[in-house]
């Protein structure tokens, strides 16, 4: 959120010196821009609970003013564009973090979404990106614990919802050592990953012999249906917590049966990489 806010303090300063009164838009947020996760809790007093409408009326001008703002320069346009869309984004985000569940998360993704959208808007019609995330965003929510137990939507499944077959989504699976923390804030530790269990999709991948390769689930319809029954995968984010990927382990979701599996701490889920 700080840096965004600079970002476009910087880009007005620059193509429209009047505009100063975003700084007093943004001001609300300043005891909060090193430390945003505090935000949650202040905001539930009177005194803060005008940052959103000024935080969205901020983002609203710069948008409004496109034709002026883009004629020389479209590309830092969007840049401005894009920070004040984040800010809008993180001052809501940290907002409703205070109270957790899926909300937080669902809009995270969604701000990832609709910032691919705005990139490809702005490059064209004929335009093509690749999407570089964690396994957790990229594949669809909708096969795994995020979407079917803990209701939680993912930027995979909104691509899919999106493009249809125009996209590709394409997991990772590894085995080694991995870069994670213990707990958030902790040290960065190089930790030995587990070996896989027998009811984990690793498991399948492990036993096939093959040191590298990759699956293509859309052109083997007998490979999609083999591999359609839920197995354990784990997705190794920030924190790795080797000794207890187990405990976040529910129950076996209800799978959807008229989608068609996507690739991919343990989780249930339909279809591995």
């Amino acid at each position: 959120m700080r840096s965004s806010i600079v970002a476009v303090l910087t880009y007005l300063d620059r193509v429209d010196p009047a505009a100063a009164i975003a700084r007093e838009r943004y001001g609300c947020l300043t005891p909060w821009q090193r430390e945003p996760s505090t935000y949650g809790r202040a905001v539930l007093t009177e005194g803060y609970r005008k940052c959103e409408a000024e935080v969205v009326r901020q983002c609203q001008e710069i948008l409004g003013k496109h034709l002026d703002y883009a004629a020389n320069d479209p590309d830092s346009f969007l840049d401005a564009a894009q920070n004040a869309r984040l800010v809008a984004s993180a001052e809501r985000y940290y907002r409703i973090m205070y109270y957790g569940g899926a909300e937080s998360w669902n809009l995270r993704d969604t701000h990832m979404f609709e910032t691919l959208g705005h990139i490809l808007e702005a490059q064209g019609p004929q335009s093509k990106a690749v999407v570089w995330a964690h396994n957790s965003h990229i594949g669809d929510a909708r096969f795994t614990e995020m979407g079917v137990v803990r209701e939680e939507l993912n930027l995979g499944q909104l691509c899919r919802n999106k493009f249809a077959g125009a996209a590709c989504l394409v997991g990772f699976g590894t085995r080694g050592t991995v870069a994670a923390a213990s707990d958030w804030d902790g040290e960065m530790e190089v930790m030995q990953v587990r070996a896989s269990r027998p009811d984990s999709y690793e498991r399948q991948f492990h036993d096939s012999g093959v040191a590298r390769g990759l699956l293509e689930f859309r052109r083997d319809e007998s490979l999609r249906r083999r591999l359609i029954e839920p197995r354990l995968e784990r997705f190794i984010g920030v924190i790795y917590r080797p000794d207890t990927e187990l405990q976040r382990i529910t129950r076996k979701p209800p799978w959807p049966s008229s989608l068609t599996p996507s690739c991919g701490s343990t989780s249930l889920t339909q279809s591995g990489l």
